[in-house]
């Protein structure tokens, strides 16, 4: 992979058509009742990159598409995305979204659900103008599967039970999904063959495994800043994530204990978390993560090498290297 990888090369290739997206979702995004957009516009203007938008465009054009479908499933694939993130801060009682309040905090609750609902109507009515029913298809499952996704970590949810193949199944449809639906509509617009989608619908897949094994391991060891919300509050929910699980298995039976008393009866103060981390270092429970999404990017990574050179295809593979070293 590229050293000092950046996500310029995407930014660059995707500009204009995300300048198109940019003003869609702003239009999208309005109605007369005045709070949708305002919550909307609250976490829309947060300051995420818009990777899966930024994904869908240099997926079609990596792929020799030159029309204007791909902006309008970008659009989508964006307001997918930020409808998760207001249900996500609801089911997860969370203070913070990239560095401030939750909609949540701000609105409460029910508000956040209700446009979350709103931003997925619009979603579907966009895709439906792209007129194609393959996309339609795919990006319609990848919402069920989140769906399910969030479900299943629910139940989940504070049992230390979970493991390694459990989880790895729930971060698939939690996130990975929209990944994997967001690069493989692409080449469907740009009238690619089943063999282009099925390798772009690979490289989406890995590469959202990878960015959330990633983001558990940040949870422990990034900052406030970096990560848009509190250092720990994975582990301050209960959130058993795939360094937990993997500290939980290779523990002594008072280690265990431990776990168990935190995740799943809520003894998760500061001096737990301190705890926590002294464990996760002591099993080599986060360098474990890292190097199950280094395989994971490396699938990725071949996928998208096997592309026919472009512009897009280098933007594509300097994504993956970006989404790695972000633990550097």
């Amino acid at each position: 992979m590229p050293a000092r990888a950046s996500i310029e090369p995407i930014v660059r290739l995707t500009s204009p058509a995300m300048g198109e997206v940019n003003a869609m979702i702003l239009a999208m995004a309005g109605s007369n009742v005045a709070l949708i957009p305002e919550i909307a516009e609250h976490l829309i203007s947060s300051g995420g990159k818009r990777l899966r938008p930024m994904l869908t465009i240099a997926s079609a054009l990596a792929h020799g598409y030159s029309g204007d479908a791909h902006v309008k499933l970008a659009a989508s694939v964006e307001f997918m995305h930020t409808a998760t993130l207001l249900h996500d801060d609801v089911v997860d009682e969370s203070d913070l979204r990239r560095g401030k309040q939750s909609a949540r905090m701000i609105w409460g609750n029910q508000a956040s659900v209700l446009v979350g609902d709103f931003l997925l109507g619009q979603a579907f009515k966009t895709m439906v103008e792209v007129g194609s029913l393959e996309a339609l298809r795919i990006l319609s499952g990848a919402s069920a599967v989140i769906a399910e996704g969030e479900v299943w970590q629910l139940s989940a949810a504070k049992h230390m039970t979970t493991s390694e193949a459990d989880y790895l199944q729930v971060i698939e449809a939690k996130t990975a999904a929209l990944f994997a639906a967001a690069t493989e509509v692409g080449p469907v617009v740009a009238g690619a063959g089943p063999e282009a989608c099925a390798r772009m619908r690979d490289y989406g897949l890995h590469l959202g495994l990878a960015f959330q094994l990633l983001d558990d391991v940040l949870d422990y060891r990034g900052t406030a800043k970096a990560l848009g919300k509190n250092v720990g509050d994975d582990f301050r929910e209960g959130k058993i994530t795939l360094p937990v699980i993997l500290a939980h298995g290779r523990g002594t039976e008072a280690e265990r204990a431990f776990w168990r008393e935190a995740m799943e009866k809520g003894v998760n103060d500061d001096a737990a978390l301190a705890e926590a981390r002294r464990l996760l270092d002591r099993h080599g429970a986060l360098e474990a993560t890292i190097e199950r999404a280094r395989g994971f990017g490396n699938v990725a990574f071949s996928a998208a090498a096997s592309l026919p050179p472009s512009e897009a295809r280098e933007a594509l593979i300097e994504v993956v290297a970006f989404c790695i070293e972000r633990i550097n």
